[in-house]
């Protein structure tokens, strides 16, 4: 069950200042949230600021 706990992420793009804040969980040792890409078309993986928190 350690893999089950929850994260709060907050993700910012750096193309357009855009903010986003997801839940996600701890999948294979990776944070998954279900997000792939900015409303300006931004899906390059270095181009967002990513902070979590534990629930």
């Amino acid at each position: 069950m350690a893999d089950s706990r929850r994260y709060l992420v907050k993700i910012r793009c750096k193309q357009c200042g855009e903010r986003f804040v997801l839940k996600g969980s701890m999948k294979k040792g990776k944070l998954d949230t279900g997000f792939r890409q900015c409303i300006c078309d931004n899906d390059d993986p270095r181009g967002f600021d990513i902070s979590s928190e534990r629930l």
